[in-house]
């Protein structure tokens, strides 16, 4: 019922979350009288603030398009490549000829996302940066409460299946790059293929931030999934999807709790950055204010992920290390890493991560034993928290030419 009584709760709030936006708008809008009153600009800080932490955040956009090649701006064209129940394979198709596509000779990236509570569009920035030198796929993950029930579970194999799927479409001249948590599928779906000797395997993989092995310097996400017994998970955050969604009845863990779960996590740094938000509103700071915008607008914008996917994730990369113990078997097949010998490996960690600590992504390394020395690298950035692998100052001028310098080296 949690579920059904948190829509409930949130259709009581929406005249009154309309009312605030409304009411921040009459007092900043030039031509109403009450912009020109005596603390027109407290009133509508406050108004704003009550509208943002009330509203209800959808899915953001990319809104990529143009990047820069050879120094000229060339523009993008978002399209679908490939849709599935629940993901769509999204294609930053650059707007040349055929024969300027040729004479470029750019190397294929097949970058996956997290399906782990946000949005794809949270590696908007990652996409940005691999764009002026690659063709850049993404997995664009489906929010479960708008997947129909009558399209079946997705379970972890799924997952991996979708991975190969994917795989098999864009290669064999293909870079994988995983962010976070896809880095264990992946690993899995490339292990499997690479067992059954498939020929479409592509020539690199780059993990970025993920938990290959949790057991090495374990945070506070790792240690509740060990403190707690897998029955908790089922009975505690698995709630059916509301008739007012079309995966009415599909089990889920909603959005909604874990946004409260990374909201936990750090509640003082939230609490401070939204008054700081509303004192920049105070003192016009505009450009302060926009940033937070921005930046709020992605992180609470959540998706519900399948039951089935979450718990199985839980149990076999979280409780039971079944990755790094040799055991893990999808459908009867066991995945073994040491199969593989032709895919180059490049593991990337930040210093502060507190997601995925230190340790847990290079361990790659160690079970990829058939891998030459020569094709395999690591790079540990240092001052780096998890977000900062992926987006901002240090990926764009750190980390990002390091993927295209490797990519290069293994094409």
């Amino acid at each position: 019922m949690l579920y059904q009584f948190h829509e409930f709760n949130r259709s009581l709030l929406h005249p009154l979350v309309q009312w605030a936006d409304a009411g921040s708008r009459l007092f900043t809008d030039p031509i109403s009288p009450l912009s020109h009153t005596p603390f027109a600009q407290r009133i509508a800080a406050g108004y704003e603030l009550m509208y943002r932490l009330g509203k209800q955040y959808e899915k953001p956009e990319f809104e990529i398009d143009s990047t820069l090649v050879n120094d000229k701006t060339v523009a993008i064209i978002e399209e679908v490549a490939t849709t599935k129940p629940f993901c769509r394979l999204l294609h930053f198709r650059k707007d040349l000829s055929a024969k300027e596509l040729g004479a470029l000779k750019q190397p294929t990236v097949l970058l996956v996302a997290p399906l782990s509570g946000h949005h794809s569009t949270l590696l908007r920035d990652t996409v940005r940066g691999l764009l002026p030198e690659h063709d850049v796929y993404i997995t664009d993950w489906t929010d479960a409460r708008m997947v129909p029930a009558s399209d079946g579970a997705f379970h972890l194999h799924d997952y991996i299946y979708y991975i190969q799927d994917f795989i098999r479409q864009l290669g064999p001249d293909l870079h994988v790059v995983s962010v976070c948590q896809p880095t264990v599928p992946v690993l899995a779906a490339i292990s499997l293929m690479a067992s059954a000797k498939d020929s479409h395997l592509p020539k690199s993989m780059t993990m970025m931030g993920g938990p290959i092995d949790p057991r090495e310097s374990p945070t506070d996400v790792n240690n509740l999934a060990t403190e707690k017994p897998f029955s908790w998970f089922e009975n505690t955050v698995i709630y059916s999807v509301p008739s007012n969604y079309p995966g009415f009845g599909r089990k889920v863990y909603p959005g909604f709790l874990q946004h409260a779960g990374f909201v936990a996590m750090n509640p003082s740094r939230h609490a401070q950055s939204h008054w700081d938000f509303y004192m920049h509103l105070r003192e016009g700071d505009n450009e302060s204010a926009d940033s937070h915008r921005k930046f709020y607008n992605e992180y609470n914008a959540v998706l519900d992920m399948p039951a089935e996917y979450y718990l199985e994730t839980i149990k076999t990369v979280f409780q039971d290390f079944s990755l790094p113990h040799g055991t893990w078997e999808v459908e009867g097949k066991l995945v073994r890493p040491q199969d593989i010998k032709s895919v180059a490996l490049f593991t990337i960690e930040g210093e502060l991560d507190d997601i995925s600590g230190p340790g847990q992504t290079q361990a790659a390394h160690g079970l990829c034993s058939s891998i030459p020395k020569s094709k395999k690298q690591h790079f540990t950035a240092e001052k780096c928290g998890h977000y900062g692998i992926f987006s901002g100052r240090r990926w764009r001028e750190l980390i990002c030419p390091k993927i295209t310098a490797f990519i290069k080296d293994n094409a």
